[in-house]
């Protein structure tokens, strides 16, 4: 998105002015704008360009661009940044390789992963899809103390497929433990580059002292 004019840049003959704490101004010329942001030390930035006449208001551009960067930046830590993991299923699974499988989704669930499940229908398979439902009803109970059904079975030509996510909380506990090794990350190199060199040990007047 690109940025809003501001001052010079906006050329309109007159504006909707708006002051710094939200106050109607009402509408003026572009020029008497210009003078009021620069008595008060503000900027003149147009917030609704296609507004007839467009609508600016009085503020620290800078510093509004600083906070609405830090807000996005913020925005984004605070993202849970969930991978979806695949697992197939045979419709005839026998019960060893079912919980297997089963163990596979709960681990997926538990560091904080959506799981998308598959079940391959094979030739006159495709004439029971009900069986496949079962199936992935079964599996979803399962699990259901780590994980809850975001996308119902749906058939999808050959195969028929679920997504199972983890509960909100699992999310957000990955969530914290990506940010915690982070900050723990950039403390650590902050760390290392405060750290004196061998040759800058000693300050002027050290030596002295310790002889004396």
């Amino acid at each position: 998105m690109s940025e809003p004019r501001i001052n010079d840049r906006i050329r309109v003959p007159e504006v909707r002015l708006v002051g710094p704490n939200g106050e109607q101004v009402g509408i003026v010329r572009v020029e008497d704008a210009l003078r009021l942001a620069d008595e008060a030390g503000l900027d003149l930035v147009e917030v609704a360009p296609t507004a007839r006449p467009p609508v600016c208001k009085l503020m620290d551009f800078g510093k509004f661009k600083y906070e609405s960067d830090m807000k996005a930046r913020e925005a984004r830590k605070n993202q849970t940044n969930t991978i979806l993991k695949e697992i197939r299923f045979r419709l005839k699974i026998d019960p060893h390789d079912y919980g297997t499988k089963k163990g596979h989704v709960e681990r997926f669930l538990k560091a904080g992963d959506k799981v998308k499940v598959m079940i391959m229908f094979r030739g006159r398979e495709q004439s029971r899809p009900e069986m496949g439902f079962r199936l992935l009803q079964r599996l979803a109970e399962d699990v259901a103390d780590l994980g809850s059904v975001e996308s119902s079975p749906r058939q999808d030509g050959r195969n028929m497929v679920m997504v199972i996510g983890p509960h909100k909380k699992k999310a957000e506990a990955k969530a914290e433990e990506r940010r915690r090794k982070d900050s723990e990350a950039a403390a650590d190199q902050a760390g290392d580059s405060s750290q004196p060199s061998q040759d800058e040990g000693a300050q002027p007047g050290q030596t002295a002292a310790t002889a004396s």
